[in-house]
């Protein structure tokens, strides 16, 4: 038992730390867009891992499928279809950015490790049906109806949006 919880702890840390490091690949590539979407999946993935070891499958494989997949996809054509190249506001205009981020990363890393406790503690107990698909759909349909439709009508609305602006001319 006591292997066991070593072994997932040290995961745990493994894949957080990778979480921690490509977000802030994230914010601190500015000079390539393409190397900052890839840091992203790369975030995605460790979170979908860190799901999960949280026994949320369904969670983990949507963060895999959604965001790894599909949205960051969609910014890797966006990327290459306007061709971003570095301007006024790239990272050789403005050395002074990099170590603006690289101070918030630090800072917020100093300010988050204090808040770890000293010796490990046993994992808080989750509820039973985390992360499966009966508990999300349970609560997503009675807790959260009105941000689902919201977020429905919304999609709606950007299909409808994008149709009209890709069409050439209006008959």
């Amino acid at each position: 038992m006591e292997q066991a919880l070593f072994w997932e702890r040290a995961l745990f840390w493994c894949f957080g730390g990778l979480s921690i490091v490509s977000a802030a690949g994230v914010v601190l590539n500015v000079r390539s867009t393409v190397n900052s979407a890839l840091s992203l999946v790369v975030c995605m993935l460790s979170l979908a891992v860190l799901f999960i070891m949280l026994h949320a499958e369904f969670v983990g494989v949507l963060q895999v499928m959604i965001y790894a997949g599909a949205i960051v996809v969609l910014f890797l054509f966006v990327i290459m279809l306007l061709n971003l190249q570095g301007g006024a506001m790239g990272a050789e205009s403005q050395p002074w950015l990099k170590i603006v981020g690289a101070g918030l990363v630090i800072g917020a890393t100093v300010q988050l490790t204090a808040l770890l406790p000293g010796p490990p503690r046993p994992w808080p107990e989750i509820p039973d049906g985390f992360g499966q698909v009966r508990f999300i759909g349970m609560s997503l349909f009675t807790d959260y109806v009105l941000a689902f439709e919201l977020a429905g009508v919304l999609l709606l609305a950007g299909i409808v949006a994008a149709v009209v602006l890709a069409k050439k001319s209006l008959d």
